[in-house]
């Protein structure tokens, strides 16, 4: 995170950033409009998370949101909503700075979005979008974009854990996230004796870390103890809440204020 929004690096380098293991701070977006972005990307945030999956965006508003993002020095990932081709297509002619696929749960899901985000070695479709530049960089667009494109696979699915060595061993992953949230639902609807929540987490993220993998997360706040054994298991693209989190925090602080002010702000 820069401290000065001025000085923040450009999107293109966010990949780049990613994979040399420098401490990146990220936040979900929820509401789909491209002021929060800027407001995010003014105040210095690495990155953002457009979340499809969770959220209205639309193919319209992916792209105002990824607009804003590139305007203001932000890298724009997205959370997609469907692991297929063509979602993967939209969000990246749009100009997203990468995607984030949800339950990578198989060798072969893994395998079939890196397939979808690369244009050598892979299936993605040429475009002269934003995503493209517009054509103005011709063919080099190609070389660029694949070595640009960030991805990262979501794992929180009881099934994917017999198979994890395998999934984050997949060339064209970058990162893996730690869906804590519907993995542990997915332990809790599984046959008893299964790991527990904390002890899945580890086994995901030795995995990742022995092949070479990023890791990330959410936390709701950084001063937590949970913010701590996250960092300690190799956690280093942190995300922290998002939009509507920090609203419902600021807006707590405002009632917690005012409640404590009334007294006196409103003395006879």
């Amino acid at each position: 995170m820069m401290t000065d929004s001025l000085l923040c690096p450009v999107p293109k380098l966010f990949r780049q950033r990613l994979l040399a293991g420098e401490p990146l701070i990220g936040t979900f977006m929820k509401v789909p409009s491209s002021h929060l972005t800027e407001v995010m990307g003014s105040l210095g945030f690495d990155f953002v998370m457009l979340d499809e999956e969770h959220a209205p965006w639309t193919r319209a508003s992916l792209d105002v949101g990824c607009l804003a993002a590139r305007a203001f020095g932000i890298a724009s990932m997205v959370r997609i909503a469907r692991p297929d081709a063509a979602n993967i297509l939209s969000a990246l002619d749009d100009g997203a700075t990468g995607i984030m696929v949800p339950h990578v749960d198989s060798v072969e899901k893994a395998e079939s979005i890196v397939s979808a985000a690369h244009y050598y070695g892979g299936t993605r479709g040429a475009g002269i979008g934003r995503g493209g530049e517009y054509g103005a960089r011709g063919k080099e667009n190609f070389a660029i974009a694949d070595q640009q494109t960030t991805i990262m696979a979501m794992i929180e699915d009881r099934q994917a854990l017999d198979v994890i060595d395998n999934i984050t061993s997949v060339e064209g992953i970058d990162a893996i996230f730690l869906g804590r949230g519907d993995l542990g639902l997915s332990l809790r609807n599984g046959p008893d004796g299964g790991l527990s929540i904390k002890d899945a987490v580890e086994k995901v993220a030795k995995s990742a870390t022995d092949n070479g993998k990023i890791l990330s997360a959410v936390v709701q706040s950084l001063q937590s103890d949970d913010a701590k054994w996250l960092a300690d298991i190799g956690v280093t693209a942190m995300m922290v809440a998002s939009d509507i989190g920090f609203l419902q925090q600021a807006a707590r602080i405002a009632l917690k204020d005012f409640d404590a002010a009334k007294t006196t702000l409103f003395a006879k």
